[in-house]
């Protein structure tokens, strides 16, 4: 990650205030702005502030506070000053830009006459979410995950901020490229809101293998079944199941023969169990292991790996 990538944020007149929190670029997870409160960072899990000059300070009551007009000028900026042409991805909720950083957008939502979301205006809210791809964190788990050269269908359980996002695309990546545990085999993603290969124009600014296919900002259910109609893949993978249509949309290409890698929000697997579709899940044995994450520490760990029938594989 470099200090060059941070500047590129924000436009040319401001890159100087910008300075100092690009210098931590390595350890930069966040830059949050709220109108009419602190700005503030989140450096190496600890969250500090910005002052006026661009200095990082500790307290709030130091920091700069945003005016909505600097609000509007980085999303022009970050939209390539046609804002129009961003619509669909500002619909809901978020930008993915070049390098894969994703800004979180909140604001006046509009409705169109059905009451879905039309657009959102007034932005007030950014949360600049800094891209890091950590090579090598499946690490731990890819022994557990083969077996006789094979992949077996994974999901990863963790809490919000856990890593299971983290992990999946580096699953991603090492399923494509081929481990010392099974040759590489061709990969479709359904990225349906950006996270896993971060595509920019299309192409994912993350590694996410030379054998990766990737269908951006498509609903998950609807994307499962194009890609395998369409690219034939061996392993199928999306992030963040939540309804029962990605689950049977799962179940499909199951069937179909692909193995699958997902990732789902929750503690344990005692508390997905109480998830209507998860249970649904577990019951039809979609998939041959569980790993369990946590990031308690600040450090994504697995917590446990477990069998098709919840049973431990390691201890």
């Amino acid at each position: 990650m470099r200090q060059e990538e941070v500047l590129c944020l924000f436009p040319e007149r401001v890159r100087d205030r910008w300075r100092e929190v690009a210098a931590c670029a390595e350890g930069l997870q966040e830059i949050r702005f709220r109108v009419g409160m602190p700005l503030s960072v989140w450096i190496e899990n600890r969250e500090r502030f910005v002052d006026e000059q661009g200095k990082i300070v500790d307290r709030p009551e130091k920091a700069a506070r945003p005016v909505p007009e600097e609000l509007e000028e980085v999303v022009k900026h970050l939209c390539r000053y046609s804002v129009y042409a961003f619509a669909d991805e500002i619909r809901q909720g978020f930008l993915t830009v070049q390098g894969g950083h994703r800004i979180g957008l909140a604001g006046q939502v509009v409705l169109d006459g059905e009451g879905r979301i039309k657009n959102i205006k007034y932005i007030r809210y950014l949360n600049i979410r800094i891209a890091h791809q950590v090579r090598g964190a499946a690490d731990p788990v890819i022994p557990h995950i083969f077996e006789e050269g094979r992949v077996m269908s994974t999901l990863l359980v963790s809490p919000p901020g856990g890593g299971k996002t983290t992990m999946l695309r580096d699953l991603i990546r090492q399923v494509s490229e081929g481990t010392a545990y099974g040759d590489g085999v061709n990969v479709s993603v359904v990225d349906e809101r950006s996270e896993i290969a971060g595509s920019y124009l299309g192409v994912p600014q993350n590694d996410v293998g030379i054998r990766t296919d990737v269908l951006d900002g498509c609903p998950k259910a609807e994307g499962m079944m194009l890609l395998i109609r369409s690219m034939a893949p061996q392993v199928l993978a999306v992030d963040e199941l939540g309804s029962i249509e990605d689950v049977q949309a799962l179940q499909m290409a199951g069937g179909c023969g692909c193995r699958l890698l997902a990732t789902v929000h929750g503690g344990s697997l005692e508390e997905i169990r109480h998830k209507n579709y998860m249970r649904y899940v577990m019951e039809k044995g979609l998939f041959e292991r569980y790993v369990v994450l946590d990031r308690r520490t600040g450090v994504c760990q697995v917590t446990g790996i477990y069998d098709g029938e919840g049973k431990p594989c390691i201890n």
